[in-house]
């Protein structure tokens, strides 16, 4: 069988976490077993679907790097799922239903005050011809629901398990709008059969889908056992609320606005949810190569922002020169070089933070100067250049032994004048950055 996913957000916000974990999971099967990768449009809610969140939706997953083999969109496809409509109303599987949302939401509220399962009760079958007749006459248009078989559904789910839904739990799903509009729940299982969909992941939210999915499938002459499911605990934030596009629920917009790296999110999302160690890696062959989807369990997944920044942290502490100087230079540091990356990497959370050390070597900075005595005997004692990482240490050592300071006492007061900083990288890798003209000015109080 060829293996072949899909990620089939609506067009109606910018992606969060949660969307990006499960794009991830099955980009990640489908590179892990050869299969392909399709990028499907959901766009059958017209009112909220706009062309701007499909453009942002292809690039927040291009910046992921979830490249997809094959595109597809709803709206080009109405005319399938019209001729798959028709054929269920021929199988006799479609039929109309004329009550309001109003009238409905009664019905459901009554069974839920008897604690009885809101499962619709198929009154429209029971209408006549003349009743429909009139029903349409008084400009009722007919909303049209499939008919579900009293024959137990089951699958094995490829994380929760063997699944069964008994006849009689679930209501007839209602396939089409009184405007004739397919809803998610027809148009996806007429392109997972039309398109070669091999396995479907997604979130448990979409498990009673799946079982009125199987029904509509086999209806429409698919192979119910031919389609693979697995349903995914649903991504939870740190205080253990979902995320939700309405709510602007850190977008991946927003991360990347952020600072936050590709590979830090993927490499985190690749492993919430399983028992695999989360480290840092650079590329996503290497999340493909440790992809294992049996690896995932029941519990729900909590996303920490603060460990996605620890994460972000940790893989630009690793990264070479080689992946990050273009990217230096775009952030306006000319004549960036490795000497200059490799003593400051250590010390980014993000990578834009990178300018703020480049302003300290290259830039003018007023020095804070905490003892301005100790300050001048320390300008008095700068050796000549050339300068290399092993001129900080026989300066300080002189100084100590001259001025009698040692510690924080010593190193403190330098780290302020050269760097106007409390923390940073090691002065022994900075002060040849800075150069001796620099230190000499900012130890004297001047600003350079």
């Amino acid at each position: 069988m060829t293996v072949a996913l899909r990620v089939a957000p609506s067009p109606t916000g910018r992606l969060h976490v949660g969307n990006i974990r499960t794009a991830l999971i099955n980009w990640l099967y489908a590179r892990r077993h050869g299969g392909t990768f399709l990028l499907r449009i959901d766009d059958t809610d017209e009112e909220r679907s706009t062309r701007a969140y499909e453009e942002a939706i292809k690039e927040d997953l291009a910046w992921l790097g979830l490249d997809w083999d094959r595109f597809s969109r709803q709206s080009d496809r109405l005319a399938r799922y019209a001729e798959a409509a028709q054929r269920l109303t021929a199988a006799g599987r479609l039929y109309p239903c004329y009550e309001t949302a109003e009238e409905l939401e009664l019905k459901r509220k009554t069974l839920l005050a008897r604690r009885l399962p809101p499962v619709y009760d198929r009154a429209a079958l029971k209408l006549t011809a003349e009743e429909k007749r009139r029903h349409e006459g008084a400009g009722r248009l007919p909303h049209y629901r499939f008919l579900l078989s009293d024959r137990p559904v089951e699958w094995d789910d490829l994380v929760r398990g063997p699944v069964r839904f008994e006849p009689g739990h679930l209501s007839d799903p209602v396939l089409l709008r009184a405007d004739g509009r397919p809803l998610y729940m027809f148009a996806s299982v007429v392109d997972d059969l039309e398109l070669g969909i091999s396995h479907v992941i997604r979130g448990e939210d979409h498990v009673a889908n799946t079982a009125a999915q199987i029904e509509i499938l086999a209806a429409l002459g698919g192979k119910p056992e031919e389609l693979a499911f697995a349903h995914l605990p649903l991504l939870a934030d740190a205080s253990g609320a979902g995320f939700s596009k309405r709510l602007g629920s850190l977008s991946v917009g927003d991360l990347r606005a952020s600072g936050v790296e590709p590979m830090a999110l993927n490499s985190l999302l690749a492993k919430l949810g399983t028992s695999d160690a989360i480290e840092p890696r650079q590329a996503l062959a290497e999340l493909v190569a440790e992809f294992e989807l049996a690896h995932f369990g029941r519990s729900t997944p909590k996303f920490d922002l603060d460990e996605l920044m620890r994460l972000n942290a940790r893989l630009l502490h690793a990264m070479s020169f080689e992946a990050v100087r273009e990217r230096l230079e775009r952030l306006g540091l000319r004549g960036v070089d490795r000497d200059f990356w490799e003593v400051v990497r250590g010390n980014l959370a993000r990578l834009d933070d990178a300018a703020i050390w480049w302003r300290v070597v290259h830039g003018e900075l007023a020095p804070l100067i905490e003892d301005s005595g100790f300050a001048r005997q320390a300008a008095a004692l700068l050796p000549p250049e050339p300068w290399d990482r092993a001129t900080w240490a026989a300066w300080t050592e002189h100084l100590k032994v001259v001025t009698q300071r040692s510690g924080k006492a010593l190193f403190h007061p330098l780290r302020l004048a050269l760097t106007a900083r409390e923390r940073g990288p090691e002065l022994a890798g900075l002060l040849p950055l800075i150069g001796r003209a620099r230190a000499l000015a900012r130890l004297n109080g001047e600003a350079a």
